[in-house]
């Protein structure tokens, strides 16, 4: 389906986030959308893979950290892990000088059940055309995960 990457559970960020270049902001049928470059290493074939993506902007985001305060997109984007695909929100950012590609916020990992904090990698992909996707909007966060 696409490139197989490594995730990092982050208890600490709220929306997950996900490595993106070029990012461009532009307006399509009298909507905000996005425009962005991904492009990671696929830990199957260890080959680089880029893709552009336009996607609607599901909405801004101000992150506040030790540099100060950062505004980035939002996006719906599909990620599978284990047999099922669960659409999620993941904001754009350059994430080249990290080690992981991908971040998974605490909305995405309530999807996902408990966490053993002693095990890493214990869920390869599996996902296929039949399986079953986990729409963002269906989703109920608990009122416990934060704003």
């Amino acid at each position: 389906m696409g490139a197989v990457v490594k995730a990092k559970l982050d208890t600490g960020a709220l929306t997950s986030s996900l490595q993106a270049e070029n990012i461009d902001a532009f307006e399509k049928n009298h909507e905000e959308w996005v425009r962005f470059t991904v492009e990671v290493e696929d830990e199957a074939s260890n080959e680089v893979v880029e893709r552009r993506f336009e996607k609607p902007l599901f909405r801004d985001l101000t992150v506040r950290g030790a540099g100060g305060k950062e505004e980035r997109a939002v996006v719906l984007m599909n990620i599978c892990i284990g047999e099922e695909i669960y659409e999620e929100q993941f904001s754009l950012e350059d994430r080249d000088d990290m080690i992981y590609p991908v971040l998974l916020g605490r909305r995405t990992i309530q999807s996902l059940g408990p966490v053993d904090v002693t095990k890493t990698f214990t869920r390869d992909p599996g996902c296929n055309e039949d399986s079953p996707v986990q729409k963002h909007i269906d989703k109920e966060y608990d009122e416990d995960i934060g704003d």
